[in-house]
């Protein structure tokens, strides 16, 4: 879990630094469009991914560690996005021209997807802001069959974790979704 935790904690530090780097002179993939399957999503970059993840949580023998170092980068962090101008165009660790905004919103899906899943790890009710579900609900049905998604029956956290395989015992999973134009999102 420590090492899902310093993940997790990795997708907000990525942004801290990525104010002070030139902008790319425009935006070329957007947060949907972010979780296509490509290289980002490689078993060698999954893989590096992992190692990354282990390493960070070897250098905290008290979870808190993580959670202190979290508590760190969003104050620095905040007034940065704050002062961002709302055309800020930043570039990935994986070389993708992003609107800042675009790519906040996939560190969102990262913070509520882990966040899913320590809450399962640690057997407790999942912790998601109103505010965060409604960002990646948004993502994934961006470009769905709003008719086709409400005759499913799911909304919110049953269609995230539906829609991410992240589903509960007995409720319904990407299968349900079919037809539906649900993103489906490459994750690593």
């Amino acid at each position: 879990m420590a090492a899902l935790a310093a993940h997790t904690l990795g997708a907000l530090h990525r942004v801290a630094v990525m104010p002070a780097e030139p902008a790319p002179e425009r935006a070329e993939r957007s947060a949907v469009d972010y979780y296509s399957p490509d290289a980002r999503f490689s078993s060698e970059v999954n893989d590096d991914r992992v190692r990354s993840a282990q390493e960070a949580a070897r250098g905290h023998a008290d979870p808190r560690g993580i959670v202190a170092r979290g508590e760190r980068v969003w104050r620095e962090l905040r007034p940065q996005l704050d002062a961002a101008p709302e055309n800020r165009v930043v570039r990935t660790r994986h070389g993708d021209a992003m609107l800042l905004t675009d790519f906040l919103a996939t560190r969102v899906v990262e913070l509520v997807l882990h966040g899913l899943d320590l809450a399962d790890a640690l057997e407790r009710a999942p912790w998601t802001a109103p505010e965060a579900l409604a960002v990646v609900e948004g993502l994934l049905t961006e470009r769905a069959d709003k008719e086709a998604l409400a005759r499913t029956g799911l909304s919110g956290l049953r269609l995230v974790r539906a829609a991410t395989g992240r589903e509960l015992p007995g409720d319904p999973g990407r299968p349900a979704l079919a037809g539906t134009g649900v993103h489906d999102l490459a994750l690593g």
